[in-house]
């Protein structure tokens, strides 16, 4: 398939600009094979069944954007930390009115850092203490570029998931924003287990596809980890039928990235660039738990591949209708994966 087959057009209005007053107060679209329903997120325990298996990222979003100046010539400079790879150092995307050449000092407010070599877009960072330790005081919140205003207090706690606990992240993993403790409450005593993957967002989640023919694009790398404990929760919900259950299409990349070919999961850590197209075959997750995703993008592709093109094209059309809210604030849809969608 190609880009184009992606593209959809989207009224501004229906860009979520801020969160609903409470977390599960979106609505839930239900993409069946053969249907949709119109249906609110706290319906969610009703469409799960005892024994079933959410699996969700527990990934934490750092204060990853700096605003500093070059020391030497005072030249203003944005930076958004990718990811951190040593305690010290991490690699950044870098605005500023000129290049920053190896060697180049910048400081961001209190803290300093030196600009080391380049990996295809980014630039290597040095900083002079722990780079955690310099974010949490000097960074700000990296809100999605669709989002037109600065973060304030309120997205601090927002664009972030209740049950965060591992730093890494830039972007959120928005499908888990949904969930408040009395839904999760709601689960446990719906017989609905629950069990966590790490995948570490990375800046790349918002580049734009720039290649006609899907085959020539190259995704971006995220790191990501599956415990034990996850991979057994996988294999007992098989043994006993329930179905698993992806909470984001970033847990859903991590255990499809982490299965051999015949849909076994263990313990493992890494990076993955799964690109998943239609034509994917799914080994591991049986239904998914995502938001509306942009025009053209590789979630867009994802997601089609899981519930089949025509279906999302349709929920798609229906949404839009309906007036839904899209994006990293918007509503959600559960989708089941359809066997036929390889047929198309």
């Amino acid at each position: 398939m190609r880009l184009s087959d992606f593209d959809f057009e989207l009224p501004a209005e229906l860009i979520a600009q801020h969160p609903l007053a409470e977390r599960p107060g979106s609505r839930l679209l239900r993409v069946r094979p053969d249907g949709l329903d119109d249906l609110g997120f706290r319906d969610l325990p009703s469409l799960l069944s005892p024994g079933d298996l959410l699996v969700m990222n527990d990934t934490q979003v750092i204060r990853a954007r700096l605003l500093g100046r070059k020391e030497r010539t005072g030249g203003a400079v944005e930076a958004l930390v990718e990811r951190i790879t040593d305690e010290r150092r991490a690699i950044a995307q870098l605005r500023a009115s000129k290049p920053a050449r190896p060697g180049t000092r910048l400081r961001f407010g209190s803290a300093a850092a030196t600009v080391g070599g380049r990996i295809d877009e980014f630039f290597v960072l040095d900083f002079e203490e722990p780079v955690l330790e310099v974010l949490e005081r000097e960074g700000r919140l990296p809100l999605p570029p669709y989002i037109g205003h600065a973060a304030a207090a309120a997205d601090d706690e927002r664009y972030q998931t209740i049950y965060a606990r591992a730093p890494g992240a830039v972007a959120a993993p928005t499908a888990g924003l949904h969930f408040d403790d009395a839904l999760l409450a709601g689960l446990a005593s719906a017989g609905v287990g629950r069990a966590w993957v790490t995948l570490h967002v990375g800046a790349g989640t918002f580049q734009p596809v720039r290649v006609e023919d899907l085959r020539e694009h190259r995704m971006h790398s995220e790191r990501y980890l599956l415990p034990e404990a996850t991979a057994q929760a996988v294999r007992e919900t098989r043994r006993r039928g329930g179905r698993v259950v992806a909470v984001g299409t970033t847990s859903l990349r991590t255990l499809e990235a982490a299965a051999d070919a015949d849909g076994s999961l263990h313990a493992a850590t890494g990076e993955t660039n799964l690109f998943v197209t239609p034509g994917y075959r799914f080994r591991v997750v049986d239904r998914l738990i995502t938001n509306f995703h942009l025009p053209r993008s590789t979630l867009l592709m994802l997601v089609s591949a899981f519930a089949g093109v025509r279906r999302i094209r349709a929920a798609y059309a229906h949404a839009i209708a309906q007036r839904y809210r899209f994006f990293s604030y918007g509503d959600a849809m559960l989708l089941d994966r359809c066997a036929d969608a390889l047929a198309e």
